[in-house]
């Protein structure tokens, strides 16, 4: 296990004037409510993702800007909100305004080969404000496109595909269904193989709004010493980790040989035990782990399978400092398991309903670490005709949100990459922690930093 080497590439790229894509038909006008879980504080900002292709000989002649245009125009016509905006009305509700508007499509060359970027491709990506550029004043919640899109050719004949999408409006799951449906009409389809259902109503407070589950993610009095604190966001990394199948078997060692549990599980775990040790916080201070879940098949029936909105759990397993720190390893993994646990049926509807009655509040993030779990997501199996994607996912991890996206290392070899952002002095001791649990002295390695 490694810290992935630095990719630190100076390319210029030439960017076409940004356009705003209309649905290729006529769409209904009209306003659709987003879901209580969907319009929740911690749903309100973009999220950026980064998809990388390699030429493709048997597409020679095609030009990918073009043909990726032309299928989003047409894959608009069956998700049409997308082409619209948000407005908020009373109780800070959400609704789309199905106008027909668009969202905002531009492309670019870049004077760079995918070669470059070296024999993997991972986060962090510090040129992505060269592969998309956000038009200013087009980012904000209301009133602005939805989605963007930039596609970049690359000297090799490959290109990257960026987008930023409003959270509110999908989930990672839902965001892929709608770039799969794209790749479907670019390789000639005239529907989608999965319709898109909107049934937003399906994740809404009952008419009744009643807390029935104990939601300590949402719960921002919960303090040891009544003060908060906040990590230092000065001086921040970004740092990525390489989990291949002898490192997780590595941390493997450090429980029972019949103890079920999944590589998230002791990935959450090891990082958020590390992580906490690296913040030198006190043994008695509150800390949380907060694992973002996908509910669909959680409900009875699961919820259709073309739903594209948010159907995301926060549950929080909470400990302090001290018991995470001096347990084992087991520990750790125990209460990431007991926290996936809770997501029910009836634990997404408590949620729905705390929505509603206590105004749509954010995730507690004071002394908070919150993983997701990208590793079914299939970014990388987007096909716009050019094959799958060599790195499919999300642009960096964020001070308190990490990702396990799998990839693979120099050698091909598949495993999972684990984006961090921390203060300088904070990554150094988190390196020096996973290498004691690891036991391979990689972390720390000065040529192996990023």
């Amino acid at each position: 296990m490694a810290v992935l080497p630095p990719t630190h590439l100076v390319f210029r790229v030439r960017r076409h004037e940004t356009e705003l894509v209309a649905p290729a038909k006529p769409t209904p006008l009209e306003c659709k409510q987003l879901s209580d879980i969907d319009d929740q504080e911690g749903h309100r900002f973009q999220i950026r993702c980064l998809h990388f292709y390699r030429c493709n000989p048997s597409m020679q002649g095609k030009d990918p800007p073009r043909v990726i245009r032309e299928a989003l125009a047409a894959t608009l016509v069956f998700y049409y909100p997308f082409a619209g905006r948000l407005r908020e009305g009373p109780n800070r509700k959400l609704v789309v305004d199905c106008t027909g508007e668009g969202v905002l499509f531009g492309e670019a060359d870049a004077d760079v080969t995918l070669e470059e970027f070296g024999n993997a491709i991972y986060p962090p990506f510090s040129c992505f404000e060269e592969l998309l550029y956000e038009v200013p004043g087009s980012n904000d919640l209301l009133n602005c496109p939805l989605l963007q899109i930039q596609v970049t050719r690359l000297k090799c004949g490959g290109f990257i595909f960026a987008h930023r999408l409003n959270h509110t409006m999908s989930d990672a799951v839902g965001l892929i269904q709608f770039m799969s449906t794209m790749g479907e009409m670019a390789r000639g389809a005239l529907a989608p193989s999965s319709p898109p259902v909107w049934e937003r109503h399906l994740l809404n407070a009952r008419d009744s709004p009643l807390i029935t589950c104990l939601h300590p993610e949402y719960d921002n009095a919960i303090t040891t010493n009544r003060e908060i604190i906040c990590m230092p966001t000065d001086n921040l990394v970004h740092r990525s980790f390489f989990f291949g199948p002898t490192q997780v078997s590595a941390l493997r060692r450090f429980v029972p040989d019949n103890y079920r549990c999944s590589t998230f599980d002791i990935l959450a775990a090891c990082l958020w035990r590390c992580r906490t040790e690296a913040l030198e916080l006190g043994s008695n201070e509150d800390v949380r782990l907060i694992i973002i879940v996908n509910a669909r098949a959680k409900f009875n029936p699961t919820l259709p399978s073309g739903y594209y909105g948010s159907a995301l759990g926060y549950p929080a397993a909470l400990t302090t400092a001290g018991k995470l720190c001096q347990n084992s390893l087991k520990y750790a993994i125990e209460l990431v398991k007991e926290a996936k646990a809770k997501v029910t049926e009836e634990y997404m509807k408590s949620a729905a309903d705390l929505m509603v009655i206590r105004g749509r509040p954010n995730i507690n993030t004071n002394r908070s670490f919150i993983v997701s779990d990208l590793t079914r997501a299939r970014f990388r199996e987007v096909d716009f005709g050019w094959g799958k994607a060599e790195y499919g996912g999300p642009t960096n991890g964020l001070e308190i949100i990490s990702y396990c996206i799998p990839s693979k290392n120099k050698e091909g070899l598949e495993g999972i990459v684990v984006p961090v952002c921390l203060p300088a002095p904070v990554m150094e001791r988190l390196m020096t922690q996973l290498d004691r649990l690891v036991g391979e002295n990689l972390f720390t390695k000065r040529n192996s930093c990023l």
